[in-house]
């Protein structure tokens, strides 16, 4: 069947707002922050309800509202936003609410420079919860990754009852790109699943999935109760018993296992002992460094890491495989390299970065020492 062609003008932000639309999310609740104002504009003309919020602390406390009211929220932000977030999103992530938050980073510390785009908030991401409890985290690095990821990120946010960060940056999330739409195949909506008995409802009961079933408080059948402190199967707040550690402990293994068997990379492999590593943004920059590098008769591997954490057991097998790593990151303390490897990284591995500007391929190429 042929089909017509259709280019259109389009950046990432319209992109990843329209599939997660497609994929079911109904809600768009946000504080306006550069630079993800794009996916604020879009979704209060694309979204059923479009909830301005006075601050980010209030964004995610009206989130978690309509999600326990069973529907899907969304909100964008950038780093001064995300983190009044943290102790809010900690709040769904023990709940088990699922939502979607979109960070767009933007170069730091603090308010930085809100026009400069960066990769320097995937260490915060790895700890951002309580306890060290992973949170998914996945990262676009094309336009057809943004369609494909933000629906898969949705479905894992319904799947795993929890939120899920999309991780952009200023540059992806802001410059407009020739596209051929048609390239993106429509997005079948999620079906969500509910509790369905006359027996009554246990909020945080789980099977095999480590995932309890799902009610919305606007049932009018059972009593349903959401618990952001340390709790029993039954939602009642509990010091340390048995029940309740084991409650928290669930937590941490429902996502870690779901992500073993849900994650998305591209390997380019052509049997290579040296692996380029790369994420988001940069992995444009990596992908034409190692064609390059290739074409120079110099045989190494790429590995664009999609899914970017908790660590798949999956990524951690490619990477540790090869004799000589080498992680690009537009960042300055090799983030992704070091949550990998810790801080001192082996004599193997090795990490290219920047700051205040994108990373080049002749960079990679120099800075990689092949």
């Amino acid at each position: 069947m042929n089909t017509i062609q259709k280019e259109v003008i389009l950046d990432d932000s319209r992109v990843i707002m329209e599939a997660l639309a497609q994929a079911g999310a109904d809600t768009y609740i946000g504080y306006p922050i550069t630079p993800s104002n794009a996916m604020y504009l879009y979704a209060s003309i694309r979204y059923k309800y479009m909830l301005p919020a006075p601050d980010e602390i209030s964004t995610l406390q009206y989130m978690s509202g309509m999600a326990a009211t069973g529907h899907l929220p969304v909100t964008a932000t950038s780093f001064p936003g995300f983190a009044l977030m943290v102790e809010s999103i900690n709040m769904a992530y023990m709940m088990e609410l699922p939502m979607i938050i979109i960070l767009t980073q933007r170069l730091g510390p603090a308010t930085g420079t809100a026009t400069a785009g960066a990769q320097g908030d995937i260490a915060l991401l790895r700890g951002m919860i309580s306890g060290g409890h992973p949170i998914p985290v996945v990262c676009p690095a094309t336009i057809e990754d943004c369609w494909d990821l933000s629906a898969k990120a949705l479905q894992m946010a319904v799947d795993l009852r929890c939120p899920v960060i999309i991780l952009s940056s200023k540059e992806r999330a802001n410059t407009n790109r020739n596209f051929d739409i048609s390239k993106l195949p429509p997005i079948k909506p999620i079906e969500r699943k509910y509790y369905q008995s006359n027996e009554p409802f246990i909020p945080y009961k789980y099977n095999d999935t480590l995932v309890p079933d799902f009610l919305p408080v606007s049932n009018n059948q059972h009593q349903v109760r959401l618990t952001a402190s340390t709790h029993d199967q039954k939602g009642i707040i509990q010091h340390t018993s048995d029940e309740a550690m084991k409650n928290t402990i669930r937590l941490e293994k429902k996502v870690n296992q779901y992500i073993d068997t849900h994650n998305d990379y591209n390997h380019i492999n052509n049997h290579a002992d040296t692996l380029v590593v790369s994420y988001g943004i940069t992995a444009n920059a990596a992908e034409e460094a190692v064609l390059t590098l290739n074409n120079q008769g110099k045989k190494i591997d790429l590995l664009i890491v999609k899914t970017l954490l908790p660590i798949a057991s999956k990524i951690n097998d490619i990477i540790h495989s090869y004799k000589k790593v080498v992680f690009a990151e537009d960042n300055i303390n090799g983030q992704y390299a070091k949550i990998i490897f810790g801080d001192r990284l082996p004599n193997h591995v090795s990490f290219v970065g920047a700051i205040g500007k994108m990373l080049s391929p002749k960079e990679i190429i120099e800075g990689g020492k092949f």
